[in-house]
């Protein structure tokens, strides 16, 4: 069955461009599924939909003479008499696919849509030799309004954040505010969200992990010790939306500030983390200081360790503002914190329940920083009109 994904027009509409269209983003995101959608979207019959994880496919690529492959591909229909479409799964199972790519682009009249599932291998993949052949798009767990889709659940959806603020529903709240606590508590995954049995559900998100550090952890990192990777990740699930400690974490692991860096950096990469920074009118403050962590998902939060709920909701409030916003947070000495900028002119506050005096503090907080938006997104039912509530997220 089809499930619209906010992402899909943007990927459309790539289609009749002429640089490669690379979607990336962590296991089971539904990149493969996008995949599928585009080939079907193209009504070109010349086109063909590859997928690297198949070492037939694979050797297709495999040709110490490149134009060899062209020949490998007319086998599959292709032809040049017309634009090709060509469509490769999972190139990360092919190191060398970036050289053969470039050199199709640039002799033939051909448009690549390929999917990896990480950054941090994409971006040695495909290096500056690719500069301005290509555009990258980032997909991730589905947020709320998708997860609706999915449920096949309609809502009245407001654009902005003030109208989300002003127009609030009690009867929309409390048909949806079930589904935002499925949601909250087993994440946005594809697989995860179709599946009705709560406790296949679980299974699902444990494989989901133990694929991600079985296949992308120890097939993309270099790490001597993929014991300390784990180790960290455990010790991250209790920081959750709060600021991490790069000397504490060192000093835990018995290794060094460095490799630590190193650490998270490919987490960040491969997806399964998310740093935000401190908001500063100074790129280099911003650069420099601590970072706040989350996950991609917070049903892999909700099974790997014990959050709180207040940690739970703060996450699910990220990934639903993630992606479309670039976010930070704010911290002024160790204090005073706004959970989440917004565009660099809207502050956010993520509370279970919200009162007067959240708004106020708030605004108190947000003065000096010259927001022009501030509001609290609140899990109970609040009519204050600077609340947004989470089912309108």
């Amino acid at each position: 069955m089809y499930y619209f994904r906010q992402l899909y027009p943007y990927l459309e509409a790539e289609l009749e461009t002429k640089e490669m269209t690379i979607l990336t983003g962590m296991r089971r995101v539904g990149k493969t599924t996008a995949l599928r959608h585009l080939y079907g979207f193209v009504k070109s019959d010349n086109k063909t939909l590859l997928d690297l994880e198949n070492p037939l496919h694979r050797k297709l690529f495999e040709e110490e003479q490149y134009d060899n492959v062209w020949y490998n591909l007319s086998q599959f229909g292709i032809t040049n008499v017309r634009k090709a479409y060509i469509f490769v799964d999972e190139v990360q199972y092919l190191p060398e696919v970036s050289k053969v790519v470039k050199y199709l682009y640039d002799h033939w009249d051909v448009k690549f849509i390929l999917t990896g599932s990480s950054s941090f291998y994409l971006r040695n993949l495909f290096p500056e030799s690719l500069s301005g052949r290509k555009i990258l798009f980032e997909m991730f767990p589905l947020n709320f309004s998708e997860f609706l889709v999915f449920r096949e659940t309609s809502r009245v959806a407001q654009k902005s954040w003030s109208a989300r603020a002003l127009q609030k529903n009690r009867i929309s709240y409390e048909r949806l505010i079930a589904l935002y606590d499925e949601y909250m508590e087993f994440g946005g995954f594809p697989s995860v969200v179709l599946e009705e049995n709560y406790e296949r559900k679980r299974v699902l998100l444990s494989e989901i992990f133990t694929s991600y550090f079985e296949k992308d952890a120890k097939n993309l990192a270099d790490f001597r010790d993929m014991s300390k990777l784990r180790d960290l990740i455990l010790l991250l699930i209790p920081r959750v939306g709060n600021r991490i400690e790069i000397l504490k974490l060192a000093a835990t692991l018995s290794v060094s500030r460095e490799t630590v860096y190193a650490y998270l950096s490919f987490l960040e990469q491969t997806y399964f983390i998310s740093l935000l920074p401190k908001f500063s009118g100074s790129i280099d403050r911003q650069a420099a200081g601590s970072k706040k962590v989350f996950l991609c998902d917070s049903g892999l939060l909700n099974i790997l360790g014990r959050a709180s709920q207040g940690q739970m909701f703060e996450q699910s409030v990220f990934q639903n503002i993630r992606g479309a916003h670039t976010l930070h947070y704010y911290s002024k000495d160790g204090a005073s914190e706004i959970d989440f900028i917004v565009d660099q002119s809207c502050a956010m506050e993520a509370k279970l329940s919200m009162s007067g005096h959240d708004v106020t503090t708030l605004s108190r907080r947000s003065a000096p920083l010259k927001l022009t938006e501030q509001y609290v997104v609140t899990h109970e039912y609040a009519d204050h009109p600077k609340a947004i509530l989470a089912t309108d997220l």
